[in-house]
């Protein structure tokens, strides 16, 4: 009987989904609290919300995406890691080179 599911593919238990959305709502309260109720630097503020962010990131790759390490999911995660890095080399650039003209551009 055809489900409309390709043969191999991984698929996510109910509890899986559960504990996946629970993350994910554990994940985005805790930093919007630090924000509504600042007790540290704004600094530590912003590096904890990107913290919380890449672990959000990587509770919806494997609870809800189901990347993971298996020999089935291998491709797929190397076509996740060039595109990171291909993003991260792209942000990164552009802000070097925003930050070189800014400082050449600098008049006295």
């Amino acid at each position: 009987m055809d489900n409309g599911h390709i043969a191999g593919a991984a698929h996510g238990t109910y509890k899986s989904y559960l504990i996946g959305f629970i993350l994910s709502v554990v994940l985005t309260v805790i930093p919007f609290w630090m924000v509504m109720h600042p007790t540290m630097a704004p600094s530590t503020i912003a590096i904890s919300i990107l913290g919380f962010a890449v672990v959000q990131v990587l509770v919806h790759l494997y609870f809800f995406l189901h990347l993971n390490t298996s020999s089935e999911q291998r491709w797929n995660l190397v076509a996740f890691a060039y595109t990171f890095i291909l993003i991260l080399f792209i942000v990164v650039g552009s802000l070097w080179i925003m930050h070189n003209l800014g400082y050449n551009m600098m008049l006295d």
